[in-house]
């Protein structure tokens, strides 16, 4: 009977041990996702009192250095800091417009870069036309 207990041991300590491991290689490797969440990430508001002006630049500076970094937008605009921010009747109520200018823009028809959120904070659009 000792035998058959020393044996049960073994087994017990082996499925504990590879349970442990386990459960440390499932934390570890959820950490990366966890901690390289994207730029628009924090810029994502519930509720619908209108954000204040300096969330919605930050908002929208970080959605201009994501677009930059993806490159959907020309590296000249990564230096170009806003030229007005207005809170305007859009077509689903109020909403902010970003406007962003960059006269080196290679593209003479895209010196202009509007960016769109909702009244708290959260991106709609960004195109060269304003519309």
């Amino acid at each position: 009977m000792e035998g058959c207990s020393c044996v049960l041991h073994l087994i017990y300590n082996f499925f504990m041990k590879t349970l442990i491991c386990s459960i440390l290689f499932s934390f570890i490797s959820l950490v990366p996702f966890v901690s390289s969440a994207g730029p628009g990430d924090t810029c994502h508001f519930h509720g619908s009192k209108p954000a204040a002006e300096a969330t919605i630049l930050q908002c929208a500076n970080q959605r201009k250095d994501g677009l930059v970094k993806g490159g959907k937008l020309e590296q000249s605009w990564s230096v170009i800091k806003h030229e007005s921010i207005a809170y305007v009747d859009g077509k689903k109520g109020k909403e902010w417009k970003v406007i962003f200018v960059n006269p080196d823009a290679p593209d003479k028809t895209k010196t202009n870069l509007f960016m769109f959120f909702t009244a708290p904070g959260n991106f709609i659009a960004a195109n060269y036309t304003g519309q």
